[in-house]
């Protein structure tokens, strides 16, 4: 199994943003040094918790301290963006990293960004769907592109002249483009067997309950078939909230209590998801009403802590629920007390993926 991170990221209202942007751009750093191989940055515009607007301009700058850690939009919200933009965007930052870019993409989940853009009332993945498939079109095609969509239109007919270059968008690094990789926050998600039909592939979620998180799997395989690919667990990302401490005390004081990270994360997050009408995400039984979603018991379902014994246990159990992956991608929170949160990322490496990969290993040979 293979450690990457992925963060949104959420940071206390009142950190100054200069401040904890340069402990998300560390945390890249922190991962490579610990061999993480992947990471990736999420985007919201309209949340002053999540502080990152663009993770492409976000993965630029981190990019310039990293030299071989994988890094990844987590993700582009597309209805937020013209495709030619994006197109030329993700083509430079995949030069950028000289093929360190993974592209991920999503219809965005934040209402208020959608209010911002006017896109509340309108059908969001009817939008994702174009413009993905006008930046492919763009990648693949030339000059003048005449694509024309229900949201957007690129072409550059009227003012294209092939001898200077002019009326061109560059073509990705990576040819014919960078790994796709999707978001599933859905149980039983039904984008996840449409992307994998396409080749992509899917990022589970950090909070959805175990049973949700194995539904993607035969939703991927089901794409797989589709698409006359292979439906490999090496190419299936969970991701998870993970703390790692030396001592008991330690872990469950920090990945617990009421203002520790952890549990400040899942405020936020929960809170917007309940009033966004997604509360059946962290319902252990559908019938039971949004009452039932509290922080502690959300924080007591999705995050795991402990010493590196307890988390290796932990996380064992949360595979054999699951099934096998490929790639565990510990989930980034605000760091309240640095010297633990990279501890608890150095201990994720040292001791607890050797043990993971071990068993795992044993466990095919068997």
């Amino acid at each position: 199994m293979k450690l990457g991170f992925f963060t949104m990221p959420i940071h206390p209202l009142h950190r100054p943003l200069a401040e904890t942007l340069k402990e998300d751009r560390e945390l890249a750093v922190i991962a490579e040094r610990n061999g993480f191989v992947e990471g990736f940055y999420g985007e919201h515009i309209t949340d002053s918790a999540e502080t990152i607007t663009s993770s492409l301009i976000f993965i630029a700058w981190a990019l310039s301290v990293t030299s071989t850690i994988k890094l990844g939009s987590g993700t582009v919200n597309l209805p937020n963006h013209h495709p030619a933009m994006v197109a030329a965007e993700v083509a430079m930052l995949d030069h950028m990293s000289e093929g360190r870019f993974l592209f991920g993409i999503s219809p965005g989940g934040l209402l208020s960004d959608a209010e911002v853009f006017g896109n509340l009332e309108r059908d969001r993945t009817e939008m994702f769907v174009e413009a993905i498939n006008q930046i492919l079109a763009i990648w693949e095609g030339e000059p003048p592109y005449d694509l024309a969509g229900k949201y957007w239109t690129v072409s550059t007919a009227k003012t294209l002249v092939r001898e200077i270059g002019q009326g061109f968008i560059q073509k990705p690094f990576q040819r014919p483009h960078p790994p796709i990789v999707v978001t599933a926050v859905a149980p039983f998600s039904k984008g996840v067997t449409e992307a994998a039909a396409r080749g992509w592939d899917p990022i589970s979620a950090n909070f959805l309950l175990p049973q949700w998180v194995k539904t993607h799997w035969p939703k991927y395989v089901e794409g797989c078939e589709a698409g006359k690919r292979e439906a490999d667990p090496a190419n299936w990302r969970v991701a998870k909230s993970v703390f790692v401490a030396e001592d008991m005390a330690t872990a469950r004081r920090y990945a617990t209590e009421p203002g520790s990270p952890y549990y400040s994360y899942y405020n936020s997050l929960a809170t917007k998801l309940v009033k966004n009408g997604r509360a059946n995400l962290f319902k252990r039984d559908q019938k039971e009403p949004d009452s039932a979603v509290t922080v502690e018991r959300v924080v007591e379902d999705l995050v795991i802590w402990g010493t590196p014994e307890k988390v290796i246990d932990d996380l064992a159990a949360f595979r054999e629920q699951t099934g096998d992956f490929g790639t565990l991608l510990y989930a980034g929170h605000d760091w309240a007390d640095k010297a633990l949160a990279i501890r608890s990322m150095e201990l994720m490496a040292e001791k607890v993926a050797p043990a993971l990969a071990s068993a795992n290993a044993k466990s095919v040979a068997a």
